[in-house]
Order: structure tokens, then C-alpha cells, then sequence
């Protein structure tokens, strides 16, 4: 409405999807409000046979179980004998627990996965605390490459510029390079 201003004419830009909007939103605020990321993936891993967080807290005690979802939290605590992850996805989450040999065998997947695919057997407590315990483990990272259609050409969408370029602050560069999905909170 200011007299120097002109008259712009309207921009018709094309809707985003959903997908889109939970990409941006996690790039630029490393959250969304939207929706889950692993709710646009659900699809494709429950044509394998992937089980929700849900699905595995509901299942018997002994069972094995498929499920993958966003990591969280890795934790390996005193003398490191067993290393915990925590996953989440659109359902709740699941608690991992990856023994220190099996560890060794996966220690790239483990340490590198922001979507992980865990394949174990259900173990509950008489509290009711639902552990998976692991017996394979897959990084199925470059599905979350998938969420926005303008990634399709680049990088993996989780990769931000401090992984292709070491030393790089991640504090600078444009906010469209930063990763989908922030790091996992880790203790080592």
C-alpha cells in the first residue's frame, strides 16, 4: 500500500506437497508440525514386511519383528557391552539394543544411519518395557532423499554441506543445504 512501491503482479507458484513442506520445515527448523517424514515412506516399508513402532511394542514377547524408523539416540553406556538406539517414526517409538560383537559387524550403519531398518527379536519385561533386540541391521538413509521431488538430482537430502565439504560451519550457507533431519543426539 506505499505510494513508491509498483504494483506487483500475484506469483502463481505450484503447491508444494506434503512431503515437500516436511522436507523444508526440517531443513530450516529441524522439526515439523506436519508430519513425520517415515509417514511418507510408511508405503514402500510395509510392502517389506516393516512393522511401525506401534506394531512392534504390540507384539508378543519372542516374536521377530522388522521395523526401522529415525534415530534418535545412540548410547553406549560403562563398558559398552551394548549399545542402545532409540527410533521413532509417524507411530511412537522403539528401544534398540545392539550387542558390542553385533555392533562390530554393523558399526557403519549403526553409527552413520538416520533412518535405520532393524530386524531383531521382541523382548518385553515383566513392566512392560519393549526392547528390540537386533539382529540385522540396514541404513536406509537415502529414503529420506525421497521426500522432496527437488532432491531427486542431488546429494541425498540428508547430507548437508559439512558432509560433502569437511570443516565446513554449519552455521553458514544456504538454509535449502542443510540436512533433513538433524543429527542423533549420541553419547558415546
Amino acid at each position: 500500500a506505499a505510494a513508491e512501491l509498483a504494483a506487483e503482479p500475484g506469483a502463481d507458484l505450484p503447491r508444494m506437497r506434503l512431503a515437500e513442506h516436511v522436507a523444508a520445515d526440517y531443513q530450516t527448523t529441524r522439526l515439523s508440525l506436519k508430519a513425520h517424514p517415515m509417514a511418507f515412506a510408511r508405503a514402500g516399508f510395509a510392502g517389506e514386511g516393516v512393522s511401525t513402532c506401534a506394531e512392534t511394542s504390540a507384539t508378543k514377547d519372542g516374536r521377530r519383528v522388522r521395523t526401522a524408523g529415525i534415530v534418535l539416540v545412540r548410547q553406549r553406556p560403562g563398558k559398552g557391552n551394548a549399545i542402545f538406539v532409540t527410533l521413532e517414526d509417524e507411530t511412537g517409538v522403539t528401544n534398540v539394543v545392539i550387542w558390542a560383537r553385533l555392533f562390530e559387524r554393523y558399526r557403519r550403519q549403526v553409527m552413520a544411519a538416520r533412518l535405520m531398518l532393524v530386524d531383531g527379536v521382541v523382548q518385553k519385561s515383566p513392566e512392560g518395557v519393549v526392547h528390540l533386540m537386533a539382529s540385522r541391521i540396514a541404513d536406509r538413509t537415502a529414503e529420506l532423499g525421497r521426500l522432496s521431488a527437488t532432491h531427486a538430482t542431488e546429494p541425498p537430502a540428508s547430507r548437508g554441506l559439512e558432509d560433502l565439504h569437511p570443516g565446513y560451519p554449519q552455521t553458514h550457507g544456504h538454509p535449502r543445504n542443510v540436512r533433513v533431519l538433524p543429527r542423533s543426539r549420541d553419547f558415546h
